[in-house]
């Protein structure tokens, strides 16, 4: 039989409750049945549903039923029932908060953990209903039942109470910060704090940038699972479509400071481009494993060099090295350049960022050009005009298209590099 509280009611109330009481008993020794298999596919929603069936049946049934001995069952059965959905929600928590910790967006992490917030409720009320059943029944095993619903709904709870809301700043070694950039950025703009994993290779250099940034109250403890730093390009985003021009005045105050570049970089930077009078963009090269499909196209890279030439432009190539299949006659080399001992000390950061400025303070650096590396976000954010390449938009750092001033995406669609050819003409005429 499988009742509901309007059939209920028709019956004779001493009848109802114990068909209730039947069917409760019924629907909990067959989610019992479940236990052992709750890893397969499917089924831990089955004992989930059951669970939560049996507690609204067994409850119903005992506000009806006179008969002690079914009293007595009918408790023993939801603290078996509530420790049960208490230790779910445990685990559901556990799982839950997992996911919303990697959602895509803020919004998605935050509508995540609200939903981590209920389920931590739910174990809460049934540890409550565990130990009310077990008090009243008095025996040792109904007692220690609710003592687990106690201790999984605690459990729940710490896994709330410790939610990370911090972002990892990475110390990796390479040019550029990568994500570092970003989570700079977006502690500035927004406020979000920033944990640095101890006793890494360039812990101290990326400590050294933040306090110049003035950043030092942003730091927290490092602990695992941090935020997800996909969510830091929509952040800044949101800053700079409120406000481009402060937003940009505010990093460019941070990360550049108030003093000028060391006479040590100007004179590298003078060495290193001579005394060419054109103005120049920079040709971004990206050799990594990691998401090896994003990696610089040399025969594309070629094409643009040359539509660089034809725009009256000089172009400067950077990042990672070039293949030898580049045909090049003119232009100037600075791939490899962060390898040197200038950008290698404890205040790199700054001075990469500063070796950008210096290029287009002195030396006519009107834009760069790149496949969607992370070092090219530094210099973009402090207002070197962007282009990059991506063979489809770019979910993250799409948003910053129209937000931040002079960032483009160029999708390699038909005639894509006839419209770079335009970009490239414009920068060539437009002022420095």
């Amino acid at each position: 039989m499988n009742l509901d509280r309007e059939t209920a009611v028709t019956m004779a109330p001493e009848a109802a409750a114990a068909s209730l009481a039947t069917e409760a008993e019924e629907i909990l020794s067959k989610a019992r049945e479940l236990e052992g298999s709750l890893h397969l596919a499917g089924v831990r929603d089955d004992y989930r549903a059951r669970i939560e069936r049996g507690i609204t049946l067994a409850t119903l049934a005992l506000d009806g039923v006179n008969d002690d001995h079914t009293r007595i069952q009918l408790r023993k059965s939801l603290v078996l029932a509530h420790a049960a959905r208490a230790e779910d929600a445990r685990y559901g928590a556990g799982q839950l908060s997992r996911s919303a910790q990697r959602a895509p967006t803020r919004e998605d992490c935050e509508d995540g953990w609200a939903k981590v917030r209920s389920i931590v409720g739910n174990a809460h009320t049934s540890s409550l209903e565990a130990r009310r059943h077990a008090d009243i029944l008095g025996d040792y095993r109904s007692r220690q039942l609710a003592a687990r619903a106690e201790r999984a709904a605690a459990s729940a709870q710490r896994t709330l109470d410790e939610r990370n809301q911090a972002y990892t700043f990475f110390t990796d070694p390479g040019f550029s910060f990568g994500e570092g950039w970003y989570l700079a950025a977006a502690s500035l703009l927004v406020g979000v704090s920033i944990q640095i994993k101890p006793d890494t290779r360039q812990e101290a250099q990326a400590r050294r940038f933040l306090h110049d940034a003035g950043l030092d109250s942003a730091l927290v403890p490092y602990r695992s699972r941090p935020a997800n730093p996909k969510h830091l390009t929509d952040l800044i985003a949101r800053s700079f479509r409120a406000d481009p021009a402060g937003a940009q005045e505010l990093l460019r105050a941070a990360f550049l400071g108030c003093e000028p570049p060391s006479s040590t970089l100007v004179e590298w930077v003078a060495r290193r481009l001579g005394h060419d009078p054109n103005k120049k963009v920079l040709l971004w090269v990206r050799i990594s494993d990691h998401d090896a499909h994003r990696n610089t196209d040399f025969e594309e890279l070629q094409q643009i060099y040359h539509r660089a030439l034809s725009a009256g432009l000089t172009p400067v190539f950077f990042g990672d090295a070039i293949d030898a299949c580049m045909q090049i006659d003119a232009g100037i080399d600075l791939s490899l350049c962060w390898k040197e001992p200038i950008f290698q000390g404890v205040d790199m950061r700054r001075t990469q960022l500063q070796l950008f400025e210096e290029l287009c303070q002195r030396h006519g650096l009107a834009g760069q050009i790149g496949v969607t590396t992370a070092g090219m976000d530094g210099p973009a954010l402090l207002g070197l005009p962007t282009a990059y390449l991506t063979a489809a938009p770019n979910v993250r750092l799409g948003k910053w298209v129209g937000a931040v001033p002079g960032y483009r995406e160029i999708e390699r669609e038909p005639g894509y590099l006839e419209r770079l050819a335009s970009v490239l003409e414009e920068w060539s005429t437009q002022p420095v």
